[in-house]
């Protein structure tokens, strides 16, 4: 296809015509009226003169007659650039006036006409349009009067001149505009098509330009790198996921096939397979956990929960989670506190927050512990707490053990990731990471602050009723 094909086949041009074919017919329809209406008050104007005229001549008839009629008549036929005057007697013949002729039929009946007529003065004789009005006097003469309708006219022409120059020239700038305009948008779109084949060949880092005059195709290109960021964000975490199962999923299926190796080789009685099938599906339930947090996480930064959102109470989930975990607590000599004492309504996936604030809480149990114990024998505490902060809702969980360096905090919410610390507990490194995916997915955001001692998470969620944001 040509350029110029392309250019026309565009829809901003087709839209320029649509426009230009309504704002000429506009323009027409406003320079018709302009025409109708100069030539209705010309008419108008003619009107009132000839019937200021025609009264004026018929009271100069009652008060002297034909003969004083005759009179005046001549004298105003030959003004320069007078009215038309005729008198005629009662057989039709002419008595005074500047006309010399009319077509036939026209002093047969009174009122108004326009006509064709010739003036007596006129040397040429030609033929020109009047507006007469023939007027029935005593004793069976006629008057009329009436004036040239050739300024009528004149300026009806020199209108309709102007206007089809007017038009021309609208339509000769709009098509000229409209193919400039036309160009403009082609070329960004052409650079925008550019774009999306380099990003359908694979290279995700490619971003569709943006001209900075802030129109409808700045803010669609603007919400498509949007979008391809999130992409590439997806796509590298898939590909980082997929190497982090890779690597941290190969040491537990090699040691779970060893031991089983082991069982078959070794084993010499019923107990010793026993003890190795129970070993087994330890570590394959612990595999299964992984996988089911891997999952969730997954669905959460997809977005597939939010069909499954409503209003809930933190405070409610929060109790919730405090109670469920209270007895794994008080084995491990700490006591867990939940300070959730009004109602808090967020707006999201019951299920998703409390595996979320689960998750903070397991870890505050695993590594809350302080490294010393209290002098006076106080045992340590965890405390839960969902209160209102402004236009968020927090939900905090805070401990008074070890906590995590401020250099490694970033770091230890990627998946996998098991800091030096906590290498001597059990677990998968993807506790935080759900977090993190939850409360982004929720438009919030997991923070991890210093608890002077231990640590502080808070998962910020805003406050049903209000937008949330998702990341």
């Amino acid at each position: 296809m040509t350029a110029l094909g392309k250019l026309l086949r565009t829809t901003a041009f087709k839209l320029t015509l649509v426009y230009l074919t309504v704002f000429a017919l506009f323009a027409a329809f406003l320079l018709v009226y302009f025409a109708w209406n100069t030539r209705r008050l010309i008419t108008e104007q003619i009107t009132q003169t000839v019937d200021a005229e025609i009264t004026g001549l018929a009271e100069q008839y009652r008060q002297g007659g034909i003969r004083r009629l005759v009179f005046i008549v001549d004298a105003r036929s030959r003004r320069p650039g007078s009215s038309l005057y005729l008198v005629t007697a009662p057989a039709g013949q002419g008595l005074a006036g500047n006309v010399g002729s009319l077509h036939a039929g026209t002093l047969s009946t009174t009122g108004w006409v326009e006509t064709a007529y010739r003036r007596l003065d006129d040397p040429d004789g030609s033929e020109h349009l009047a507006l007469v009005r023939v007027f029935q006097l005593p004793a069976g003469f006629r008057l009329l009067v009436g004036r040239d309708l050739e300024e009528r006219e004149r300026l009806r022409d020199i209108i309709l001149a102007a206007g089809r120059w007017s038009l021309a020239i609208v339509i000769v700038l709009g098509i000229a505009g409209g193919l400039f305009v036309t160009r403009r948008v082609l070329k960004r779109v052409d650079a925008m098509t550019e774009t999306t084949r380099k990003i359908m060949e694979g290279d995700l880092t490619g971003r569709l330009p943006i001209a900075g005059t802030g129109d409808e195709l700045d803010r669609l290109a603007g919400n498509l790198n949007d979008m391809l960021e999130r992409i590439e964000a997806l796509m590298h975490g898939l590909k980082e996921m997929s190497d982090n199962i890779a690597h941290d999923l190969k040491t537990p299926l090699t040691r779970l096939r060893n031991r089983c190796e082991e069982a078959l080789r070794v084993a010499e009685d019923e107990s010793q397979y026993r003890l190795a099938l129970e070993s087994t599906i330890e570590d394959s339930e612990a595999l299964i956990a992984t996988f089911n947090a891997l999952l969730m996480i997954a669905r959460a930064e997809s977005g597939q929960a939010r069909d499954g959102m409503a209003d809930v109470d933190a405070g409610e989930i929060a109790r919730g989670v405090g109670e469920l975990y209270e007895p794994l607590a008080d084995e491990k000599g700490i006591q867990l506190r939940v300070d959730a004492p009004a109602a808090v309504p967020v707006h999201g996936n019951r299920e998703l927050i409390s595996q979320a604030l689960a998750n903070l809480v397991d870890n505050a149990i695993k590594y809350g512990a302080p490294e010393k114990k209290d002098i006076n024998g106080a045992e340590p505490e965890i405390v839960i707490k969902a209160i209102p902060d402004g236009e968020r809702i927090l939900l905090t969980v805070a401990d008074a053990g070890r906590g995590i360096p401020e250099t490694d905090r970033s770091r230890a919410v990627e998946r996998f990731v098991r800091l030096e610390q906590s290498r001597s507990q059990p677990g998968s490194g993807l506790g935080l990471s759900l977090a993190a995916a939850v409360a982004r997915l929720h438009g919030g955001e997991l923070k991890l602050e210093d608890n002077q001692p231990g640590l502080r998470t808070v998962i910020s969620l805003p406050r049903a009723g209000l937008p949330a944001l998702a990341q």
